[in-house]
């Protein structure tokens, strides 16, 4: 560890420790918060069915920087490359439409085990877990805006069978990796312009809900989630699955709820729902994306809602029930530095979260001494905390500064400019 780094740590620990802060129990901490790292940033959500089809569902990327991957070991090696560059152990979140095909076409509803071992072999020992997530977008089956809530059976009963299969696939991980995983439900269903019945939709989804969970899995190996969103492209008027819609269905079903940062009105804030949640649920699945007027899905930066949502799980004392992913995705720039910038954004808020003394703040509020929170919370804005951020860095083995875009630069120019 470089000395310098070394001597400016052992100052901030001081500073910190004069308002009741312990740095060495904060990275401590820190080293055992995995994030659900996604996959699908390394190549511009195109997943490797091989079907021709284009992205379409309520999602668009924009942007052709060089250098996309366009095969599983393509991948997974620049996954690799940048979780190299990102301190502690994190699991991937992989979507269902990344499957190895074994060289055959295979459809959604037809995907098996089989096509994610390969998934599973290379994640041993390189990550702590694979999170899941069926993929009801940019299909043939996806018509009129709708999948499990389409009038058509036949339509309805396609994805159905997907969401059954996409369990079964996600209990397979959780058992490979002696780690529950995470398989998420987002479906992107909804009307361009202003429905006459928003409520037969609505009742038919809970019906395809219901036939997709009907088979009891045990929470060791999988835990589902359900998302919501405002709206998606093409859209705009009426997402059938609303937030409304999934805070009755997660909790009449025992289901965890999934808040995407993105997936809300601009003015709306997801660390002011975090404490309510967490009131009625046992557990909670994040979706850490970073909207930009009515679009969700930028590259994560250290922004002021990112540090309170870290706040709010840390304060919550419940980080063993919260899972955090991330759901971003940026083809105008290079891809694995969005990875690397986004995740390490993300840990950033975390240690800055338990870099505070929330009891004596929680303290002085008690007391209704709301100067003092206010001088505190201010004096905390300014304290040595990229210090720390170094310190844990180098503890980890991964740069600590900046030095992380040289390897980046470095890898493009011999890995990805040859594609």
């Amino acid at each position: 560890m470089s000395s310098n780094i070394e001597t400016e740590y052992r100052i901030a620990k001081e500073q910190y420790a004069h308002l009741g802060v312990d740095t060495e129990a904060a990275i401590e901490t820190l080293k055992t918060i995995p994030v659900s790292m996604h996959c699908w940033q390394g190549d511009d959500v195109g997943g490797f069915e091989h079907t021709g089809s284009e992205l379409s569902g309520g999602i668009q990327t924009t942007g052709n920087y060089p250098g996309r991957a366009k095969t599983i070991d393509q991948l997974r090696s620049d996954i690799e490359f940048a979780m190299s560059l990102i301190p502690g152990k994190h699991r991937l979140n992989l979507h269902a439409f990344y499957l190895d095909n074994l060289g055959t076409k295979v459809d959604r509803d037809e995907i098996e085990v089989k096509h994610f071992e390969s998934w599973a072999d290379w994640g041993e020992g390189r990550i702590g877990g694979i999170d899941f997530n069926p993929t009801f977008f940019a299909h043939k089956m996806f018509t009129g805006g709708l999948t499990l809530s389409h009038p058509d059976k036949a339509i309805r009963d396609f994805w159905i069978e997907h969401g059954r299969r996409c369990r079964e696939i996600a209990a397979y991980f959780g058992k490979r990796f002696s780690s529950p995983s995470v398989n998420n439900f987002w479906i992107p269903d909804g009307f361009k312009d202003i429905p006459v019945d928003r409520t037969a939709p609505r009742e038919r989804l809970i019906r395809s809900l219901d036939a997709v969970f009907e088979k009891d899995l045990r929470k060791e190996l999988i835990l589902d989630s359900v998302e919501s969103k405002l709206f998606g492209i093409g859209a705009e008027s009426c997402t059938v699955g609303s937030h409304e819609f999934y805070m009755g269905y997660a909790m009449s079903r025992g289901k965890m709820i999934c808040l995407d940062s993105g997936h809300y009105h601009p003015t709306e804030m997801i660390s002011e729902k975090i404490s309510a949640i967490l009131m009625f649920y046992d557990k909670m699945l994040l979706h850490v994306s970073r909207p930009v007027r009515w679009d969700s899905d930028h590259v994560v930066v250290l922004n002021e809602e990112l540090v309170e949502i870290a706040h709010e799980l840390v304060r919550s004392k419940r980080l063993s029930d919260i899972h955090i992913g991330l759901d971003f995705f940026d083809a105008s720039i290079n891809r694995i530095a969005a990875w690397v910038i986004g995740t390490r954004n993300m840990l950033k808020a975390l240690l800055f979260a338990l870099l505070e003394p929330t009891k004596q703040l929680q303290q002085m509020e008690y007391e209704f001494d709301f100067t003092s929170r206010l001088a505190y919370k201010e004096e905390l804005k300014t304290m040595p905390f990229n210090t720390v951020w170094k310190y844990y860095c180098e503890q980890m083995g991964v740069p600590a500064g900046i030095d992380w875009l040289d390897e980046v630069r470095k890898y493009e120019k011999d890995v990805l400019a040859n594609r």
